[in-house]
């Protein structure tokens, strides 16, 4: 999905729409740069160009603005994985390219992906929900996919390996910001190494 980040010219007036999508890129770079618990809402609203208030007035607060960040976020991976699956044309293919969808996104998104891994002491139970609803909708995704990959799966199967298969795909993500060397292409090849065979490849 392609964002707009365009700030708004001289003339030009921002939809509601522009301005919150402005807003979110704004918020993401700034959470994940300086975490969440050292970043203010006057930072966020010195960058967008708008007043503290008016920023309450789109969000609600600080962490609703978290919030909105990763429901948007969410979306988007979803979308990347979808459109991977969608455009496969082999069960091999459908597995090999959802795979190096999320790891794409891990890399064109790393702001976006820093928030999704969590990697900041947020204590609250709503960001936390909403990072967890982010891992369930991934799991059914994988699950779903693994289940027309392997016709022999049962539900509880199916379920079982999305769930191994995440917990890898985040911990390999999060390795490959220390050896970048490792490519999205590469660190799928290794995980389809890991899984196929499981899966009677």
């Amino acid at each position: 999905m392609t964002r707009s980040t365009a700030p708004a010219s001289g003339r030009k007036r921002m939809s509601r729409a522009e301005r919150e999508a402005q807003i979110l890129e704004v918020a993401e770079r700034v959470f994940a740069h300086a975490g969440y618990q050292a970043t203010s809402m006057d930072d966020i609203a010195g960058q967008v160009g708008l007043s503290k208030p008016m920023l309450y007035e789109y969000f609600g607060s600080k962490e609703g603005l978290l919030l909105a960040c990763l429901q948007r976020s969410k979306a988007e991976l979803l979308e990347a994985t979808s459109r991977a699956a969608a455009e496969a044309t082999s069960p091999e293919q459908k597995l090999h390219d959802c795979q190096l969808a999320f790891f794409r996104f891990s890399d064109d998104h790393a702001q976006a992906w820093a928030l999704l891994r969590n990697e900041f002491s947020i204590p609250s139970a709503p960001v936390n929900t909403e990072l967890e609803a982010i891992r369930v909708q991934q799991r059914y995704f994988t699950a779903d996919l693994l289940r027309t990959v392997c016709e022999d799966l049962d539900h509880q199967q199916a379920e079982v390996y999305a769930e191994a298969i995440i917990g890898a795909s985040e911990r390999l993500a999060v390795w490959r910001d220390h050896h970048p060397e490792v490519t999205a292409e590469k660190a799928t090849e290794h995980m389809i190494a890991l899984f196929a065979p499981g899966l009677g490849f």
